[in-house]
């Protein structure tokens, strides 16, 4: 089959045929119909944190159609279009009985394999989407309930003014979810002004541009000091801009993925009471309902979508999204 490999730091990734996977025991192979690019692939790949070693095919963000089964799977079969939660546990223990396989307790890992026409994962990781949703839409699912858990885990109220920072898919999608659940103010910040129509098209109220003034016009936007500011970005100093940005007693949201060591001014953190609280991953409850919102119609999450390129062309967009560009989501379809 083709895949995107990864061969080394700083080098592209190459497309290649390769091995075609097989179902094992409690796994589906699945004809990969969509697979998105994140921005976590893009940390992965320049940064050695993450501990590949070169041959390995990434993308996490997949759906695609069930083509065979192992012995041991029950619940789905071929024909069935899934999409599949990257975040594998062994199974058995409380955390992954209760949909928490992100906090197994002895065998959790993010797989990948998604960059290829193939892929075999195990049947606990998929969901099967409802017929009303395609394959193509369901490759949304994993980035949506990543946002929903930073949603969730900020506790946000109906009647909230928020602000994002960061315009990226990860916050342009807590913007739609803080719509869903009834924010009255949604404020998205970011340095460029590319994804201001995508963002409103989400659900914002608002679009900032970072700047000299920025709190000033960030209040007057959200009509008030924003009671939650998620920083959806990953950049060193930025933690601490967005405790300069949050109102008193309010609380910075930390979905942004930074690597480095970072730095904040604790005294203006403690003076102003802000509660700094971190997000990863998801539930696979939340998986699920960031399945069920791709039939949402009004501010339809699909609007993150920007583009879809063949695998061919892959590495270049993969390469491209690099730097700041019109794009947002981008998705990959392996068979054009």
């Amino acid at each position: 089959m083709k895949a995107a490999v990864f061969d080394a730091m700083g080098q592209p990734l190459r497309v290649a045929d390769v091995e075609m996977p097989t179902a094992g025991r409690d796994q589906v192979l699945l004809r990969v119909c969509r697979c998105g690019i994140c921005g976590s692939d893009l940390h992965m790949t320049e940064d050695p944190t993450f501990g590949l070693q070169g041959g390995e095919v990434i993308g996490h963000e997949f759906s695609g159609e069930v083509i065979d089964v192992g012995s041991g799977v029950h619940h789905l079969k071929v024909g069935d279009h899934v999409t599949a939660a990257p975040l594998r546990g062994c199974g058995t223990c409380d955390p992954c009985q209760n949909g928490e396989p992100a906090w197994c307790q002895t065998d959790f890992s993010l797989i990948g394999g998604g960059y290829a026409q193939f892929a075999a994962i195990d049947e606990r990781q998929c969901r099967k989407l409802p017929w009303a949703i395609s394959a193509a839409d369901g490759a949304l699912a994993e980035p949506l309930a990543v946002a929903l858990h930073g949603v969730m885990r900020a506790g946000m109220k109906p009647g909230a003014r928020v602000l994002i920072v960061g315009a990226g898919a990860i916050g342009l999608a807590v913007a739609y979810w803080a719509r869903r659940l009834g924010a009255a103010r949604i404020v998205v910040a970011d340095l460029h002004d590319f994804q201001r129509a995508r963002a409103m098209d989400l659900g914002a109220t608002g679009f900032v541009l970072s700047g000299p003034d920025m709190a000033a016009r960030v209040n007057d936007a959200c009509g008030g000091p924003p009671e939650i500011v998620f920083e959806c970005v990953g950049k060193q100093g930025l933690i601490d801009h967005c405790v300069d940005l949050v109102g008193p007693r309010g609380q910075v949201l930390v979905l942004g993925l930074c690597t480095g060591t970072d730095h904040m001014d604790s005294f203006r953190a403690i003076s102003k009471e802000v509660q700094i609280n971190m997000s990863v991953f998801f539930s696979m409850a939340e998986f699920e309902m960031a399945i069920e919102a791709l039939d949402s119609g009004h501010y339809a999450p699909q609007h993150l979508i920007s583009d879809t390129v063949g695998l061919s062309v892959m590495p270049q967009a993969f390469e491209a999204l690099r730097k700041r560009t019109t794009q947002c989501k981008v998705l990959v379809d392996p068979f054009s």
